[in-house]
């Protein structure tokens, strides 16, 4: 399933949301103005390598703003798009920003004790996945019943169909759970990092309600 929007309305502009999409946005079309050699050195600058983490701890922020191929970064900034404006009204501006971080810190170090475990630590990490991750985890947790337009497989055919958010969000983890699961033992080759959507998820999941106060409002 891929969401197409959610039938949510926001009360407010989602201002930090849109923000982060332009960073990304605008971190990546720097990525593709570099030729070959000097993307690999800007990805292993930048992106999060477990091996060098204690050398290089800003790493654990700023991987959070690199992708690795146009359908990385259209499908994470498509998602955190529909998912995410919701969630910052629900949570205000300052305190979305801070729970996004946390939840793509908490992303990054569960994919980082996986690659010590399983291999790949010397394999850099990119991606806004893990943050976003822990911005569906924190949808489900305040909009259980809410609707999502979603594009469906039936068959052979895509068909255009309403699910409840608990639904949707529900199927999404199962299936990081189950390739994480499934890839475990070729972790060491790269690849997605299932386990940075898990810990993500489970970290948004728990951290919303420390974040979220029914009926205040924030700026």
């Amino acid at each position: 399933m891929f969401p197409i929007k959610d039938i949510n309305r926001s009360r407010s502009f989602p201002l930090v949301n849109l923000l982060i999409i332009l960073i990304c946005s605008a971190v990546w079309l720097h990525q593709v103005s570099l030729d070959e050699e000097e993307m690999n050195l800007f990805i292993y600058h930048y992106g999060l390598v477990p091996v060098d983490i204690l050398y290089r701890p800003y790493t654990l922020i700023t991987h959070m703003f690199l992708h690795g191929s146009w359908l990385h970064i259209i499908g994470n900034m498509w998602f955190l798009w529909v998912f995410g404006d919701n969630v910052e009204d629900r949570l205000g501006r300052l305190r979305y920003l801070v729970f996004y971080l946390l939840s793509g810190l908490g992303a990054a170090l569960l994919q980082t004790i996986v690659s010590f475990l399983f291999g790949g630590a010397d394999v850099p990490m990119v991606g806004a996945s893990g943050a976003i991750s822990g911005v569906l985890g924190a949808y489900l947790w305040l909009f259980p019943h809410a609707r999502i337009l979603a594009l469906v497989p039936i068959f052979i055919f895509l068909t255009f169909v309403e699910v409840p958010a608990v639904l949707f969000i529900g199927l999404w983890i199962l299936i990081q759970v189950f390739n994480g699961i499934l890839t475990l033992p070729f972790a060491h080759g790269g690849g997605v990092a299932w386990f940075a959507h898990i810990g993500g998820f489970g970290v948004g999941y728990l951290l919303v309600r420390f974040f979220y106060r029914k009926g205040w409002y924030y700026l």
